[in-house]
């Protein structure tokens, strides 16, 4: 994946090798910190009464906000949002969310392509990209591909049961 990291387009094998260690910085950020996930959200306005929201996610406190930011400019995407703690923690949390159909297909899925997850997480990762295609294809709009991506997000995540 060829990306400028920064806004002056410098070239060479100096800026080649900071795309480079950045994106794998990113990576492994992921594996540890980031979630794909594929909600299914009650939505009165659509034809089926529900809404499939995917997105990528990745979490962390206050103290490491930067680190998001560094993510955010990296794909050149998404937004962070703050997620007050009304708990025994002294910080917040910040989520890095990429919830666009387009940002997820044309960004975010060919980066998880190019540089493969090492954890579990990867099984998550290719099932969120069989979604996305599903979704950007339309097949969420009628019965037969709502209940392939259905079955698809139950495999997500542990397996849990949703449906």
């Amino acid at each position: 994946m060829s990306r400028n990291i920064s806004s002056k387009k410098v070239f060479g094998a100096d800026n080649q090798q900071e795309r480079l260690k950045i994106a794998y910085w990113i990576l492994g950020f992921t594996d540890g910190e980031g979630c794909f996930s594929v909600a299914v959200t009650k939505n009165n306005t659509t034809k089926f009464g529900k809404q499939i929201f995917p997105e990528f996610v990745i979490t962390q406190g206050e103290k490491s906000l930067m680190a998001l930011k560094k993510v955010q400019n990296f794909f050149d995407c998404g937004n962070i949002f703050i997620n007050k703690r009304y708990d025994n923690h002294n910080e917040n949390l910040y989520r890095y969310c990429v919830r666009s159909l387009s940002d997820l297909d044309q960004k975010i899925i060919p980066f998880f392509r190019t540089y493969p997850l090492q954890t579990y997480k990867k099984n998550d990762f290719m099932i969120f990209a069989k979604v996305i295609k599903l979704m950007i294809n339309k097949e969420h709009l009628n019965i037969k591909g709502r209940k392939k991506i259905l079955h698809l997000i139950s495999q997500m995540n542990h397996k849990k049961k949703r449906f």
